[in-house]
């Protein structure tokens, strides 16, 4: 294979099989779980980067179900985002991320730089409750419940939320270990299309784990919560902060 050919196919790894298709990626059906806290605002401080400003000590709390999508197929995810303002524009910064299948943990870690790690979340509805999990191996750290669509939330205020952009930490190392990229990457979702939205009463509780830290960032009041499906699709990322420039 001639030097030429190995740049013309190369897109992801591995360079014969990659994990996952070129993007725009499309979802449909998504669905949404995401209980907001208060947290400690010191803990908070420490934890989301420079130049990304925090607005309030707050977390959201997300799982989300993601049956259909575009080269990653049908997996779920847990994390926590956190609402931050970059260059008078407010956004969240995506803290951490677990989830269940392969190729969005290789595309979402090469691609955008999400924090995504290997684990067990779900999103079902029980009876009235819509329940979300996270389990790391055989252990519980994360157990969210909400009343199952209890209160309609107008459209606009979905998309507004949904309209905000991301931010990430981008974090690839060198082959003697330093870092070969470490960027700030901003991401956006576009062609929204707002099957519906709740709100409802809410619980959360987040249990210490070695390498799951969510608790970390601990709950001292549960703000609210929210339960929204929509399609939407995942753009490409943009770089907005090289750390190593």
């Amino acid at each position: 294979m001639k030097a030429q050919d190995v740049l013309k196919r190369a897109f992801a790894m591995p360079l014969e099989n990659p994990s996952y298709p070129p993007g725009p990626y499309r979802f449909v059906n998504r669905e949404y779980l995401i209980i907001t806290y208060r947290t400690d605002p010191a803990l908070l401080r420490a934890m989301v980067p420079e130049p990304l400003e925090i607005i309030e000590p707050v977390v959201k709390y997300e799982f989300i179900r993601m049956p259909d999508s575009t080269g990653f197929g049908d997996y779920t995810e847990s994390g926590q985002v956190v609402p931050v303002r970059y260059n008078g524009v407010n956004g969240g910064y995506v803290h951490a991320m677990y989830l269940d299948v392969d190729p969005p943990i290789a595309g979402g870690r090469e691609l955008w730089g999400f924090p995504k790690k290997l684990a067990n979340p779900s999103l079902r509805v029980e009876h009235d409750v819509l329940v979300g999990t996270l389990d790391f191996g055989p252990v519980r750290v994360a157990t969210g419940t909400m009343g199952y669509k209890h209160t309609r939330l107008p459209d606009d205020k979905i998309l507004h939320a949904l309209g905000e952009p991301g931010f990430l930490l981008k974090i690839i190392p060198h082959v003697d270990g330093s870092p070969r990229i470490c960027q700030l990457v901003r991401y956006t979702l576009r062609d929204i299309v707002v099957q519906g939205g709740w709100t409802g009463p809410a619980a959360l509780e987040l249990e210490p784990h070695a390498l799951a830290p969510v608790a970390s960032l601990p709950v001292l009041e549960v703000l609210s919560a929210t339960h929204l499906i929509a399609d939407i699709t995942l753009d490409l990322g943009e770089v907005v902060h090289d750390y190593l420039a």
